[in-house]
């Protein structure tokens, strides 16, 4: 690779150094030393779906010649061109992709003396740029890093450190399959990473009252002053609202409700940490005996989110394998709803009032793509068991004492379908609809009265419709996922969503 050798690619790095020696100055008390560029090209390992691959990633950019103790050191927006070479995406783009957008982060590793940071160059974003003929694929990205301040006097130096990619792509129609879990790359062995060295110079200030002075230890050992080195945030904490449960979900992902892959060969798991968030979901339920529908988790009132762990585990096979194309992207959560009111006629002439508790289990979410055109199939689903609790019943206004347990017999599974391209992946969001059957009900009266029948007679049964939207997710401080989470229209209104 030849990194940034032709003309447009030396202009770029010259205009991106431009904008490095603006934003130094403009940092007020910061170093006003000028800015010199940058061009760095290293050899990364990444843990694609098939395997670990070879990568070149080039660093260009521009950092000052000298920085002061005490005064922020800016670095310019970085040009950072991730190539990735034929064959190595195999197995991890789903089918029919045209274009991959991304986004990056890379770990800045920051040293002086003996002391050491590092800096999260983070929110790095490139626009989708065309596979080529042969599946190779280059990026490049570019955004804002943080500065670094010290408060010694010493050589700085800035090394490239890990480097996680998330791939974007988008389809031949220009709509955007998913997002796929991010790739993890690590610098390969045995090559110099460093970025820039920056002198700085200055006075430095004074240690506490009572530590040892420079070179001067405990039980007469030499020892460094307690110097430190400061990362501003990227992005400010204050930009990371803590909105989300601060536990994982319990449970985990439920075989039974995904689509199995065709048989063949066993598609490649990547088990993954997933990333930790949350979203609103609301909709509503129809009970087809009554003729009359419910809404749950009311946007208008205070609405619950679900406390999810989206991109756990993905699932592979290439089209050329045995059985086929099979793409899959599992996530789990848990969904608490908040007790629903509704008002409805029972055997079409009674007016009944009842305030319905609904009881779930885990949530599975998955979404992905079986097969190659023209016989691909798309597919998003959403699922868990749920029990219903009816209380506070009126008929006619009077209240009918039903007991504290009048309940569904047993659990029933909630199985939810999105349709692409209405509904991506669990990081967007969108419309998902299903239906269930009713169990009959139990523990319902009191008093030696027996209402089972009556509410089994009323309630129970199959093609009970529930169409249900869920938000985007909220994962504080992940880039591009943005918190707190919207609160989505309810289905059959704008989907404009609203924030609580």
């Amino acid at each position: 690779m030849t990194g940034f050798s032709t003309r447009s690619q030396a202009a770029r790095v010259a205009v991106v150094g431009a904008t490095g020696l603006v934003a130094a100055l403009l940092v007020g008390p910061g170093s006003t030393a000028q800015a010199r560029d940058i061009h760095v090209g290293l050899t990364y390992d990444c843990a694609f779906a098939q395997g670990t691959g070879a990568v070149r990633i080039a660093v260009g950019g521009s950092f000052p010649d000298t920085g002061a103790v005490g005064r922020p050191m800016q670095p310019g927006e970085p040009v950072v061109r991730v190539t990735i070479p034929p064959g190595v995406l195999e197995g991890t783009l789903p089918a029919d992709v045209r274009s991959v957008a991304s986004s990056l982060t890379m770990t800045a590793q920051v040293r002086q003396n003996t002391r050491s940071a590092e800096a999260s160059w983070a929110s790095l974003t490139a626009p989708a740029a065309a596979l080529g003929e042969d599946g190779g694929l280059e990026l490049e990205h570019t955004g804002k890093v943080p500065s670094v301040t010290v408060t010694a006097q010493g050589d700085v130096t800035f090394s490239a450190g890990p480097v996680s990619l998330r791939l974007l792509p988008e389809t031949a129609d220009g709509s955007e399959p998913m997002p796929l879990p991010a790739v993890d790359c690590t610098p390969a062995a045995g090559q110099d990473a460093l970025l820039a060295t920056v002198p700085v110079a200055g006075e430095e200030p004074p240690a506490p009252s009572g530590a040892p002075s420079p070179g001067e230890g405990q039980d007469g050992a030499d020892r460094e002053p307690d110097r430190d080195i400061a990362v501003a945030p990227s992005p400010p904490e204050s930009e990371q609202p803590d909105v989300c449960p601060p536990d994982r979900p319990s449970g985990g992902i439920e075989e039974s409700f995904i689509p199995p892959p065709p048989p063949g060969e066993p598609p490649f798991v990547s088990n993954l940490p997933g990333q930790h968030g949350c979203a609103y979901a609301v909709g509503l339920a129809n009970v087809r005996k009554l003729g009359s529908a419910m809404i749950v988790n009311d946007p208008a009132a205070q609405p619950e989110a679900i406390n999810l762990v989206a991109v756990k585990r993905t699932l592979r096979r290439s089209a050329s394998r045995p059985g086929g194309y099979y793409f899959r992207i599992d996530s789990y959560g848990e969904i608490a709803l908040p007790v629903a009111s509704s008002t409805f006629l029972a055997f079409g002439f009674q007016p009944v009032s009842a305030r319905v508790e609904f009881v779930n289990g885990p949530l599975t979410i998955s979404t992905g793509t079986i097969g190659s055109k023209p016989n691909q199939v798309n597919f998003a689903v959403a699922a868990f068991y749920q029990s219903l609790r009816v209380h506070d019943v009126k008929v006619n206004g009077i209240p009918l004492d039903v007991g504290p347990d009048c309940r569904t017999a047993r659990p029933y599974p909630v199985v939810l379908h999105g349709k692409f391209p209405e509904y991506v992946s669990v990081l967007v969001g969108g419309p998902m609809r299903g239906t269930v059957t009713i169990p009959e009900f139990t523990g319902c009266g009191s008093g030696g009265e027996d209402l089972d029948q009556l509410f089994s007679a009323s309630l129970s049964g199959p093609d009970n419709l529930i169409a249900m939207r869920q938000g985007p997710l909220c994962v504080p401080g992940a880039p591009g996922l943005k918190c707190p989470p919207p609160v989505p229209a309810l289905p059959g209104q704008s989907p404009t969503p609203s924030t609580p």
